[in-house]
């Protein structure tokens, strides 16, 4: 009887997850990986990343500490916030690639986190490189990244990976994280974490709607992967903007100056 009943709990689940929907129509795609998966991944992806130079040229953090030192400071802010489910579980590494026509950022499952000269240089206030980053990290924090994956490969492809017997599709994941498509549920959950993380802190939580705008004055052209998603970048800043309203509207820091020496410190 308890064979039976299990089964039947298994067909019920199975049955209701494969009816569920998102508000576009599609299939949800649920996360069937566990948190060490997240991290187990995570560092199989930023090997794979780290051994490939031709598609990611990646800084030498001892040629270049000066802007390593200013990353990592961005980073250690947003994980002080108090905000960040997963501060101790995640390794949260951070990397330079050196490419000025690349205006992105990304972060790999367990918290490998990219980002690109492109970008730096683009931006013009370390407010909006934070508000950035904090977008990317909610991705990992909230485990958005295995599930988009999920969706992607499917979890036979993906476990094959973790257990190592698909290096293939291991590179062809490695290649593709930058274009890495998210659901419009996750686009605008991670930019509100990115609100939540800022936050606290002394930065003006609004920076990820800036870079937003930014990419607004240009017609829209020229930004990273994940502007192509809905909502666009109109919505995306009056909702951001709007929320930090909802928490009482804080004025923050942007740090111009400390910035710009940031820029000056790269290649």
């Amino acid at each position: 009887m308890k064979i039976r009943n299990t089964l039947l709990v298994i067909l019920t689940l199975s049955l209701g997850l494969s009816a569920c929907k998102d508000d576009e129509g599609n299939k949800k795609t649920v996360n069937l990986f566990s948190l060490q998966d997240d991290i187990t991944f995570g560092a199989q992806v930023a090997a794979e990343i780290e051994s490939d130079p031709a598609t990611y040229p990646i800084l030498d953090s001892a040629s270049y500490p000066e802007a390593y030192a200013h990353l990592r400071r961005i980073t250690d802010t947003l994980l002080a916030s108090g905000k960040v489910q997963y501060r101790d579980e995640f390794v949260w590494q951070t990397k330079i690639i050196e490419d000025d026509s690349v205006l992105n950022a990304f972060c790999t499952p367990g918290g490998y986190i990219y980002v690109y000269t492109g970008l730096i240089k683009f931006l013009e206030s370390e407010d909006e490189l934070a508000g950035v980053m904090g977008h990317e990290i909610a991705h990992a924090d909230e485990r958005h990244s295995t599930e988009a994956l999920t969706k992607q490969y499917g979890t036979e492809v993906l476990f094959a990976i973790l257990f190592g017997n698909d290096q293939g599709t291991l590179t062809q994941v490695a290649k593709g994280m930058i274009g890495l498509k998210y659901s419009r549920d996750n686009e605008s959950e991670a930019d509100m974490r990115s609100v939540d993380y800022l936050y606290p802190t002394q930065y003006d939580a609004r920076g990820a709607a800036r870079f937003f705008e930014k990419i607004v004055e240009q017609g829209g052209g020229g930004g990273p992967e994940f502007l192509s998603t809905h909502p666009n970048p109109d919505n995306r800043v009056e909702d951001i903007k709007s929320y930090w309203e909802d928490k009482g509207a804080k004025v923050g820091e942007t740090f111009k100056d400390r910035y710009n020496d940031f820029k000056n410190s790269l290649p």
